[in-house]
């Protein structure tokens, strides 16, 4: 937990590990073909889902936080289990076109993924851990991605903890339409 003194943080930092431990058990009994099926219309297949979360919060903590690499570029480079990187949104084109693509052609390796998927979730604790509660209040450029400046905060907040429950309730929902059993309770 943060150092004492850091109430706020901990509080934060004990919701964000909710959130893993939420998405780790949702997606627990899913199989590379239930991860890899194509649901009809616009909604993202569950490997895809789930490779674009945890990227995403490598991406947050480690470059935009720290102002370092991500993990899939560092320690994991070629070893995250996905078969290729989501498209850049700061630099796509038409990035909605481009993620919708990229969604349907990736593929991972649950295995190698999930271990990926605990040393992001390792290194977002261990930010956490040692910030102050006014590191929640540093703003942070989103530009790239059309939200502007925010805080830390209000990142942690929407697109760790809110992001995590958001895909866990789609891949439920892509698990209950292939016939098995969606959240974990």
């Amino acid at each position: 937990m943060a150092q004492d003194g850091n109430r706020v943080t901990a509080w934060i930092q004990g919701q964000v590990r909710s959130a893993h431990e939420f998405l780790e058990a949702t997606m627990g009994d899913v199989t590379g073909e239930m991860a890899h099926w194509g649901p009809p219309g616009l909604a993202l297949p569950i490997a895809a889902a789930y490779a674009h979360f945890v990227m995403s919060e490598d991406w947050l903590v480690n470059v935009l936080f720290r102002g370092g690499a991500p993990l899939f570029a560092g320690p994991y480079a070629g070893r995250t289990g996905v078969s290729e990187l989501p498209p850049d949104p700061s630099s796509a084109k038409d990035w909605n076109s481009e993620f919708a693509g990229w969604s349907r052609r990736v593929r991972i390796d649950l295995t190698k993924f999930r271990a990926y998927a605990q040393e992001v979730y390792a290194s977002t604790d261990a930010y956490l851990s040692n910030a102050p509660d006014t590191e929640l209040e540093r703003p942070v450029d989103l530009s790239a991605v059309g939200m502007g400046t925010k805080s830390v905060g209000f990142v942690v907040n929407t697109a760790v903890i809110g992001h995590a429950f958001s895909h866990c309730g789609e891949i439920s929902a892509l698990k209950g339409v292939q016939g098995k059993k969606g959240y974990p309770f």
